[in-house]
């Protein structure tokens, strides 16, 4: 095996190599846990500062960890990163009084307040105090009026003279022990993005001391360790940073490499998942072990996600999964949704059923009991651990004010290959944790099929039969931990000509022939429609000529009205063209019509096979066979 010349990494599944010393047991604590740290300024320039603090009154200048204000100025830090959220950790933890303190350089006079919410968002002052002198300042609160919403914030006056804060950081009583804490990266070819996420983690000296170790699993061939960035801050880490190479067995199997080694080097230490292509906020990584320290019991702790271009929005404030309907990513009632954080503050206590993986804290507890996740390559597997940790006694909570920016979802095209592992993987977990209904789920997936079949996306509906088809051949499809039916599921896509992404200005059709159609409003009597469309579809009677699209009006009720389409791509980086084809969609029809009678008629031995069959798939030997290691 090859070795870097830098201990900082390795690059080897050899298990003779040492884990970081800092793993091998946990550390003493503090008298005082710091649960998160006044920041005044993002880790990017398109962030922006009022998601930190917001002042009025002057212009202020931001540091990260610092603060100046002119005379006559205030600031507040009721923002998303500024606020601490005292709900959750009233109901999750063990804290019972919180206390704020910060370093102030008084000019003339400076009033502080500990400011409060309640559920509705009602402001109350908790405490406050007049500073006259340069010194530390500290207030306390209870938390003991915020079961079921409410967050706590500061307020300033620069009164009389300019204001200086440094050194802002929200404590509570330290357990007698700091669990420690890895994190690990997987990535497949965003080397760049990966890079900088390592990066981020170096830029801050107390973060990087809090991490005993990070885990890169790199499964790509555009290799991470190449990058400038990475060489230059991989000193950084000392012996903490672990770099590995292994085959693209997906995100499952790049988050579970990162389980499977932290277990092996310390079974006491949790560690935190986390996507290569986000933009790291690294005070996020102290809110979530700092919680996951004070709990009652072992809790998987999720940030939330902003969206990357447009980072003041947040995705969901907490997830859950509706596995009769085989969907996930569905909002827990009462939860913020697509809102933007510079208007709106989440109040309300709202409890996740799981927590994605673009960063999410799983305990060791979690591990050692139930296991290491299921190699099902990508989509559905942390919903997966997620509600097998739960049914084993671990819930997940998803913590407002720790967060980061991942690419935002709409600006994925729907109709690709990574829909063949929703489909598959959604069947798998649904028949893992639920007993389906077959008549139930077989209905559902043909209406689905028939909307995309009058949508003219023919591939869209060959890769969701084809992930019906593969779940039905039971777990030895699992078998290679889907290396094989990634390539297959990419490469049958080929055939159909639709899921062919062109240059907006060049597509293979005139241009000058598109005329832009634009829809109505949504039918009210859907089935209705649905039944119309097809009959429109399958005798031809559509509108001719071609036609162009745009993405917010591509609903299948709107694009089978016509037989040739020019349909902006959800990327908006260039555009499909779908053509009507009775012969293709008859032979679809068919083979969905019997796809689904055969999943309904086979359903229920499918999930006795797929549960008998979890012990040995999430196993570590059977993970360190794919991975090709020698567990001895």
């Amino acid at each position: 095996m090859e070795q870097s010349a830098t201990t900082a990494v390795t690059e080897s599944n050899d298990r003779r190599e040492a884990a970081p010393a800092s793993l091998r047991g946990e550390h003493s604590a503090p008298e005082r846990l710091v649960l998160a740290r006044g920041i005044f300024t993002g880790p990017s320039a398109r962030v922006n500062d009022d998601l930190y603090a917001v002042v009025k009154g002057g212009a202020a200048v931001r540091e990260r960890h610092s603060l100046h204000l002119p005379k006559g100025a205030t600031a507040h830090t009721n923002t998303y990163f500024g606020r601490f959220a005292a709900s959750y950790w009233q109901r999750w933890t063990t804290v019972t009084e919180v206390s704020v303190g910060a370093h102030l350089v008084v000019g003339h006079k400076a009033n502080v307040r500990l400011v409060a919410s309640d559920i509705a968002g009602h402001r109350r002052i908790i405490a406050s105090l007049v500073a006259t002198s340069s010194g530390v300042v500290s207030l306390t609160a209870p938390l003991d009026q915020y079961v079921d919403g409410g967050a706590l914030w500061l307020e300033f006056d620069a009164v009389g003279g300019e204001l200086d804060i440094t050194e802002l950081a929200w404590t509570a009583r330290a357990p007698e022990k700091v669990r420690p804490v890895a994190i690990a990266i997987c990535t497949f070819n965003r080397a760049e993005d990966c890079a900088h996420t390592v990066a981020a983690l170096a830029s801050d000296a107390t973060v990087l001391a809090a991490i005993d170790a990070v885990y890169v699993v790199d499964q790509g061939t555009d290799l991470v360790e190449d990058r400038p960035l990475f060489q230059q801050v991989r000193p950084d880490f000392g012996d903490k940073l672990r770099y590995i190479r292994q085959p693209n067995l997906g995100g499952a199997g790049g988050f579970t490499r990162g389980l499977y080694e932290v277990s092996a080097a310390n079974e006491h230490a949790d560690v935190i998942l986390m996507d290569d292509d986000i933009l790291c906020e690294p005070e996020t990584v102290l809110r979530l072990q700092a919680f996951a320290n004070l709990t009652v019991e072992p809790t998987l702790v999720g940030a939330q996600m902003l969206f990357l271009l447009n980072p003041d929005y947040l995705n969901v404030g907490a997830e859950e999964v509706h596995l009769h309907e085989l969907k996930h990513g569905q909002k827990v009632p009462k939860a913020l949704r697509n809102t933007s954080m510079l208007k709106k503050n989440q109040e309300r206590r709202v409890d996740a059923g799981y927590n994605a993986w673009w960063t999410c804290l799983i305990p060791a507890e979690v591990v050692k009991k139930i296991g290491l996740p299921v190699p099902i390559f990508f989509q559905w597997d942390d919903v997966e651990y997620g509600i097998r940790a739960r049914e084993h006694g671990f819930v997940t909570v998803t913590l407002p004010n720790a967060a980061v920016w991942h690419a935002d979802f709409y600006w994925k095209d729907y109709d690709d290959w990574a829909r063949y592992f929703s489909t598959r993987n959604s069947l798998i977990v649904g028949a893992l944790h639920t007993d389906l209904d077959g008549k139930a789920i077989t209905r559902e997936f043909f209406r689905y099929i028939a909307e995309h079949l009058v949508g003219m996306q023919y591939g869209l509906v060959h890769t969701t039969l084809q992930g019906i088809e593969d779940f039905m051949k039971g777990p030895k499809a699992l078998r290679d931990g889907g290396i094989d039916a990634l390539a297959a599921a990419r490469s049958t896509r080929n055939d159909y000509p639709e899921t062919i992404k062109h240059p907006a200005a060049t597509p293979p059709v005139n241009s000058a022939d598109i005329s832009v159609r634009r829809a109505s409003g949504e039918p009210s009597r859907v089935t209705l429609v649905l039944i119309k469309r097809a009959i429109t579809q399958w005798t031809g009677r559509t509108q001719p000529g071609l036609v162009g699209i745009t993405r917010e009006d591509a609903h299948w009720w709107h694009v089978g009205l016509f037989d040739h389409v020019v349909v902006t791509d959800a990327s908006q980086s260039g555009v499909r063209v779908r053509r009507r084809d009775k012969a293709r969609a008859r032979a679809l029809l068919i083979r969905a019509y019997r796809t689904l009678r055969k999943l309904r008629k086979e359903l229920p031995a499918l999930q006795a096979e797929y549960r008998a069959a979890v012990p040995e798939l999430t196993s570590r030997e059977n993970w360190a066979r794919l991975y090709g290691i020698d567990p001895n």
